[in-house]
């Protein structure tokens, strides 16, 4: 192909590493957002179960962990209307800028909430933001790329880096705002309330937002046309795309894409007890002091993506390195869920020792979630390339919406498991989430094969 007909996007290599401009914007700008949304999540469910004169709600554990479940489940469920609402109306442009205002708006309302029903309308208006933004940001990602971009899974590693640097500096930033005793004491020193240092922990997320939302509208010019229009104006393989019906081949693509949402379900429903079961695991079972220097336990949000700092860019050259021995989608697929269930298998036997009176050293969660962060960079970013990649331009934003779907009843069924915190074994409950993604792995190692024939040459 001469380079008068190449597609455009392949001569865009300006940017990071030799990618196109704009993933650098989307980068930060789902970084910040990624930062408002594990601030946040870092302070909930113990913002939830704290007693009232701590500032919190005085929720029971199994209370708290029902509506942390129900909020993650709807930030992700609400991906599908985001997704629509983008291909057929706003585009993806308009659709990310509008879902950061929204976010931003909800982590304010949050931090100047006074009742519970206020709080509650914080939560949704931040569910209907990231629904938005969350979907459609990943969408422009890959539509930087043109068709068999050897750069495209490179590309997702690299902004998914973006995701959990965000990740890591919001609760270490957020979780000294709202509990560090030494900031606490301040506000109590200049006439403020001690209690109030959950509404600065969730202001901060707010103004991180603002943020990310400035520098993506400033940078609109590094997209070219990507996401200008909405997806069924877009050009698809040299045509207007229409709502013409799907194709054979692209009807077993989209198969494809239901059977990777199951496996994605049983995996997030493990991976999202970060939030939840090992949060509370962290905050009452784990010695929150490495060497002797104390630390607030909402800093154990942090690990996960410390982790994934630390691996991303080694998983990513390895991609490019085996080069045609690269595995394939499925293939990852089926060793993330097994990485995961290995991080709940390493901690059976701290839970089995752990009481309040003797808690736990940290490194059994810093395991834990190096365990699951390799998990993670085989199948999260491995799912938004796939996706991209299976789904027909037309449909792509309604597909990713799919995707993060997946997580939606994945954290669901997390908060479900994480409410048998106070009435079922720990070891019991970990040990059981191990042998359900592990079986989980080896029946999709099984059927790899197959889907991989579906699936029609993409990898």
């Amino acid at each position: 192909m001469s380079e008068a007909t190449q597609d455009p996007r392949l001569l865009d290599d300006q940017g990071i590493a030799g990618h196109p401009r704009g993933l650098m914007v989307l980068f930060f700008t789902e970084m910040w957002e990624r930062f408002s949304y594990y601030g946040m999540r870092a302070l909930l469910i113990l913002f939830l179960v704290a007693p009232p004169d701590k500032g919190g709600l005085g929720m029971s554990g199994v209370k708290a962990a029902s509506i942390y479940g129900t909020y993650e489940m709807s930030v992700y469920l609400a991906s599908l209307p985001g997704g629509w609402v983008a291909d057929r109306w706003l585009g993806q442009r308009k659709a990310v800028a509008l879902g950061a205002v929204l976010i931003a708006l909800g982590e304010f309302i949050l931090a100047a909430s006074g009742t519970v029903a206020v709080f509650y309308g914080g939560l949704a208006v931040i569910v209907a933001g990231t629904g938005l933004l969350k979907t459609n940001c990943a969408t422009l990602v890959g539509s930087l790329y043109a068709d068999n971009d050897a750069r495209r899974d490179p590309g997702f590693t690299i902004y998914y880096m973006g995701v959990n640097l965000g990740a890591l500096i919001a609760p270490i930033i957020c979780g000294f705002l709202a509990q560090d005793p030494r900031f606490l004491g301040f506000l109590s020193r200049i006439g403020l309330a001690t209690t109030s240092g959950w509404r600065w922990g969730f202001g901060a997320a707010g103004v991180a937002m603002v943020l990310g939302l400035v520098q993506f509208g400033l940078q609109q010019r590094k997209f070219g046309e990507a996401g200008l229009k909405p997806g069924f104006q877009q050009v698809e393989h040299g045509h207007i795309s229409t709502r013409e019906p799907l194709r054979p081949e692209e009807r077993k693509r989209l198969l494809v894409v239901a059977i990777l949402f199951i496996f994605s379900v049983i995996f997030w429903m493990t991976y999202q007890q970060a939030g939840s079961s090992l949060n509370l695991f962290a905050d009452r079972l784990t010695r929150s002091e490495v060497f002797g220097w104390h630390f607030p336990s909402t800093w154990f949000q942090s690990v996960n993506s410390a982790w994934l700092l630390l691996l991303a860019p080694l998983l990513s050259w390895l991609w490019v390195k085996l080069g045609d021995r690269d595995p394939s989608s499925p293939a990852k697929f089926a060793l993330g869920l097994l990485f995961v269930g290995l991080g709940m298998l390493l901690l059976v036997p701290a839970a089995r020792v752990a009481t309040g009176a003797a808690r736990v050293a940290p490194w059994w969660l810093v395991g834990t979630y190096g365990l699951h962060t390799v998990g993670e960079l085989l199948l999260s970013p491995v799912g938004l390339s796939t996706t991209t990649k299976l789904a027909p331009a037309r449909y792509q934003g309604l597909m990713m919406g799919v995707w993060y779907v997946s997580l939606g009843l994945g954290s669901k069924l997390a908060g479900k498991v994480a409410g048998l915190f106070e009435t079922m074994p720990l070891a019991r409950i970990y040990g059981s989430l191990f042998l359900a993604t592990a079986s989980a792995a080896v029946i999709l190692a099984l059927f790899t094969p197959r889907i991989k024939r579906l699936m029609g040459g993409v990898r």
